[in-house]
């Protein structure tokens, strides 16, 4: 919908401004300049006097390949037809994180709501489809629930660069409220988001991560989305309740081909729960965490870092020795 040249986002049209492209969930430069009140040209201008910000995995061109497929598979006339954009170039695509970084370039009033008004629509799918397990079987939500798991850890690295930005600080103080559902944990004696707990833990590895945890499911999946592609994952587990399915697994490593995952059993010896860390290396880091992460914070737990790591010296030798898991 649009009043008055802005468009007015509900859920329904975010999702079909969604494509997928290169595996990743995006979102073409004509349709944001449309939510924030740009014309497609002086809404790129204002990405390239800001484009330090814009890696690669935020901010991408497509390729004719892209375009034609995209035409194909959508009734996409409107890529011609971006609001003043008389477009003579392929558009680009923000990925997840791209568009949260958009919150510290485009300023106002009405960058501020509109920028509120996405949050809000991502979380609330973030929270819908993640834990509607019934409704899961449907791969095209399975995919959408892995790909915004991680939403509000994006939020969290933007908020780190806007706290100094008074225009933007009334965008987190909206997360105050207590209308929109927020799982918490608690990690290291604060109290954190869970999701963002675990992608603290999961973004430092640089080698390896081993997860020691017998209740595994899709969500156990979903917080490993941004894992480093060099970085080896091992879940050890004995799928108690067999909550994590084959097709999901598989679904999983199809949609994310760069994250490395093994399954192996635990033996049925595990009671806790651990994440380990760049194990055996200067790097290792460990932590006890107190219940799943397929639960991730819906029940009061915590996770702590272990300072004495001799004492679990013998763990992962133990454990790689114990056959693969089948689902």
């Amino acid at each position: 919908m649009e009043q008055h040249g802005l468009m007015i986002l509900n859920e329904t049209d975010l999702r079909s401004k969604i494509h997928t492209i290169r595996g990743l969930q995006v979102m073409l430069d004509f349709d944001l300049a449309a939510i924030y009140g740009y014309e497609t040209k002086r809404f790129n201008e204002q990405i390239k006097n800001n484009i330090e910000r814009f890696d690669e995995d935020f901010r991408f061109q497509l390729n004719d390949d892209e375009v034609a497929e995209i035409r194909s598979r959508s009734k996409f006339s409107t890529l011609n037809k971006g609001r003043g954009s008389n477009i003579k170039y392929n558009p680009y695509a923000f990925t997840e994180q791209g568009i949260y970084m958009l919150m510290t370039v485009l300023k106002g009033d009405l960058a501020v709501r509109q920028s509120k008004t996405l949050i809000r629509i991502f979380k609330q799918m973030k929270d819908f489809i993640v834990q509607s397990q019934n409704v899961l079987a449907s791969p095209e939500l399975m995919k959408l629930s892995i790909q915004t798991a991680q939403n509000t850890d994006d939020i969290r690295e933007i908020q780190q660069t806007m706290v100094t930005k008074d225009y933007l600080q009334t965008v987190i103080k909206d997360f105050t409220d207590p209308n929109i559902r927020r799982d918490y944990l608690f990690f290291n004696g604060e109290t954190v988001e869970a999701a963002i707990a675990y992608s603290t833990i999961y973004s430092a590895a640089k080698q390896t991560i081993f997860v020691i945890d017998n209740y595994i499911n899709l969500k156990t999946l979903a917080l490993l989305k941004t894992v480093k592609p060099n970085v080896k994952v091992v879940i050890f587990s004995d799928n108690i309740g067999h909550y994590l399915h084959k097709t999901e697994f598989d679904d999983f490593c199809k949609e994310y081909p760069n994250v490395n995952i093994e399954l192996r059993t635990t033996g049925g010896i595990y009671h806790d729960r651990y994440i380990l860390i760049d194990h055996g290396t200067a790097d290792e880091k460990i932590f006890h965490c107190g219940g799943s992460s397929k639960d991730a914070g819906a029940r009061t737990t915590s996770i702590s870092q272990v300072e004495d790591k001799s004492i679990y010296k013998n763990i992962i030798s133990d454990l790689q020795q114990n056959p693969m898991l089948t689902l």
